[in-house]
């Protein structure tokens, strides 16, 4: 046997067999799928799902007895509409291929399609749930529409209907409205990042109380751009309220369900968004009544506790609470004159007891000093009676000072008068219950007067107080 020059021994070789090397036999096999299996449809479930940073999706294709292995490229899951997840059971369109390195035969998908149901009603429901578990959906995040907004925004195209159905409700309902319009396409490849950036660029321009989204009817296939991630997004991430008015009534779309309001159409969202100057006048004028209502409800309370304040009977409750400070002023000093007089009495009995129990030559100094300090309390006793006393009157003088601030004759002081009927003594409160020539009593600060009535003078009632 022949030997190489690196002293390896050579291949032995036969005649008529032809050896292949692991690397070649993988590519003719893989040449021979290709040819074979140009292009494929598989139905089958799928497991084991992995994404990769670079894009790539690599995946398992399984049925009740045998299981494929399968790639979804970057290039073309660009174009599948609903994401891909583990147990889903799918159509793939690709072409079958062996992997050289591994010796592993594989389908690379290149389109995919949801078994049993729709692609784009497949992708609709994923991004509802994704939404739904962010909270963008909950109910309790929208807000109220301002109640008469001062300008208006408007995403939509430019030459759709849209617009000019919203346009002309809006100047038959409040003509002279500010209305702000942020043109893009609303259907076609690249609608929703157009839609999305009108709703940020209004944000942006600020000033806006709400924002109308805007587009007629048509199919799941044309209202798609408002199912896109990016529109509910810039839908819930606007600082102003969004009213969505996509297709019509029975269209319902993920910008609907996302915004604070949903139109069936587009002249709804205007209906909505505007009222009537009708509307509104008589929104007004029912303010304007409650209003007045609860003023002159108001004034006719201050008058009526006014005139409480100024009767006898005021004068009488306040007569009373001096004689109740009178009869505490006196209670205090009998109080104050028996505490004096008992310390005193118990202080000469002590003493007496004292001088009892001590020997008259051993405390005679010491008794002196006792007399001496008995004196200075007697001394003190009485001023102190004083002192207290004197605060009792301020508090008194302070009483009564304010009782007579308060009473209806201080306001008499001031020069005002109390009008009574010279026949029955009521008090007179309505020109129009007197007549001429009747005779009145006008009670001053000081005295009585006895009146004719030469004149009545009414004032009306709008000028009443």
């Amino acid at each position: 046997m022949r030997g190489l020059a690196d002293g390896r021994p050579a291949k032995p070789e036969r005649p008529g067999r032809v050896v292949l090397t692991v690397s070649e036999l993988n590519a003719q096999v893989g040449v021979l799928l290709a040819e074979s299996l140009p292009s494929v449809w598989v139905e089958g479930e799928i497991s084991n799902l992995r994404r990769y940073p670079s894009g790539h999706t690599y995946f398992t294709l399984k049925d009740s007895s045998a299981q494929l292995a399968a790639v979804l490229f970057r290039s073309a899951s660009a174009w599948i509409r609903f994401r891909p997840e583990d147990g889903l059971k799918v159509l793939v369109h690709g072409r079958v291929g062996l992997y050289e390195a591994r010796g592993s035969y594989q389908i690379v998908v290149e389109a995919m399609e949801p078994a049993g149901v729709g692609a784009l009603q497949l992708a609709l429901e994923q991004l509802k749930r994704k939404l739904l578990e962010e909270g963008l959906l909950d109910p309790a995040r929208k807000r109220p529409l301002p109640p008469l907004p001062r300008r208006i925004g408007i995403v939509t195209s430019p030459r759709g209907a849209a617009l000019q159905d919203i346009l002309r409700v809006l100047e038959r309902r409040f003509a002279g409205i500010g209305v702000v319009i942020a043109p893009a396409r609303v259907q076609g490849e690249g609608a929703a990042h157009e839609v999305a950036s009108g709703i940020r660029d209004l944000n942006r321009l600020g000033g806006l109380d709400v924002i109308i989204v805007a587009r007629g009817g048509g199919s799941l296939e044309d209202l798609w751009a408002f199912n896109e991630e990016v529109v509910a997004r810039a839908i819930a991430g606007s600082g102003v309220p969004v009213i969505s008015a996509v297709g019509h009534e029975v269209d319902v779309t993920l910008a609907d369900l996302v915004a604070d309001l949903r139109a069936p159409t587009p002249s709804a969202a205007a209906e909505m968004v505007v009222l009537s100057r009708a509307d509104v006048s008589d929104r007004v004028a029912a303010l304007r009544a409650r209003l007045m209502t609860a003023a002159r409800l108001q004034v006719s309370n201050r008058r009526r506790q006014l005139l409480d304040a100024g009767t006898e009977r005021s004068f009488a409750r306040a007569t009373a609470r001096l004689r109740e400070a009178a009869l505490r002023l006196d209670d205090l000093g009998t109080r104050l004159r028996a505490r004096l007089e008992g310390r005193l009495t118990g202080g000469r009995h002590a003493l007496e007891v004292l001088a009892q129990r001590m020997a008259p030559a051993r405390l005679a100094e010491r008794l002196r000093g006792q007399r001496r300090l008995l004196k200075e309390h007697e001394g003190r006793l009485p001023a102190a009676a004083g002192a207290l006393l004197d605060r009792s009157r301020q508090h008194v003088v302070a009483y009564v000072e304010r009782l007579s601030a308060l009473s209806p004759l201080a306001v008499l002081a001031r020069g005002y008068a109390i009008c009574y009927d010279g026949a029955s003594g009521a008090i007179l409160k309505d020109s129009r219950t007197v007549s001429r020539g009747r005779e009145v009593t006008v009670r001053l600060h000081r005295g009585r007067l006895a009146c004719e009535v030469k004149e009545v003078e009414d004032v009306p009632r709008d000028q009443e107080v």
